[in-house]
């Protein structure tokens, strides 16, 4: 009974401190390695329950990919699981944020640094464009839900509406329309 609690504490913190490790560029660029994880690799949820999450999660204050993991490590192993996730997935950034610390005054005017930083931007870009259309794509089911979504999106580039509430609106909007449908 330990000898497991062990083990399965030991592969949350090694799935999560690799996601941590090998993804550049902040919290919503972990989304796509979270949900390969998640859902195809080690099977804890399905793309249903994943997508779920991703919106609450977004809703709530802080770092999108530690709550997510700490939601992921509970569902697995209870408040032991959301520790070793929490901390498997921020360990990484904490380590290389002590280490360009250390090496940041040297090469911040060096420009390969630059271009290596521009570089990583870019692709970063594109792995949240990926993640955004993943979620489209299971999320935006019927007519109603896409112009929830057309709407979010222009409140929130346009107008200038804080995100919260566009999620607000948007889950008033959707439980309005399951309420005529009912």
């Amino acid at each position: 009974m330990i000898k497991e609690k062990i083990y399965e504490s030991f592969e949350i913190f090694i799935t999560f401190f690799k996601i941590g490790a090998f993804t550049l560029g902040g919290g919503y660029a972990m989304l796509p390695l979270i949900e390969k994880e998640a859902v195809e690799n080690k099977k804890w949820l399905n793309r249903e329950e994943i997508l779920d999450m991703f919106a609450i999660m977004q809703s709530l204050p802080g770092i999108i990919a530690v709550k997510s993991s700490a939601f992921i490590g509970y569902k697995k192993a209870g408040i032991r699981g959301a520790f070793f996730a929490a901390v498997g997935v921020t360990l990484p950034s904490f380590l290389i944020i002590l280490l360009i610390a250390q090496l940041l005054l040297s090469l911040r005017d060096n420009i390969y640094v630059q271009k290596i930083f521009a570089g990583v931007r870019a692709g970063v870009t594109a792995l949240i464009l990926v993640t955004a259309i993943r979620l489209a794509k299971s999320a935006l089911k019927g007519y109603i839900s896409i112009l929830i979504a057309i709407a979010s999106f222009i409140l929130i580039v346009f107008l200038n509406v804080h995100p919260v509430f566009t999620i607000l609106i948007g889950g008033v909007l959707g439980f309005l329309g399951y309420l005529k449908h009912k």
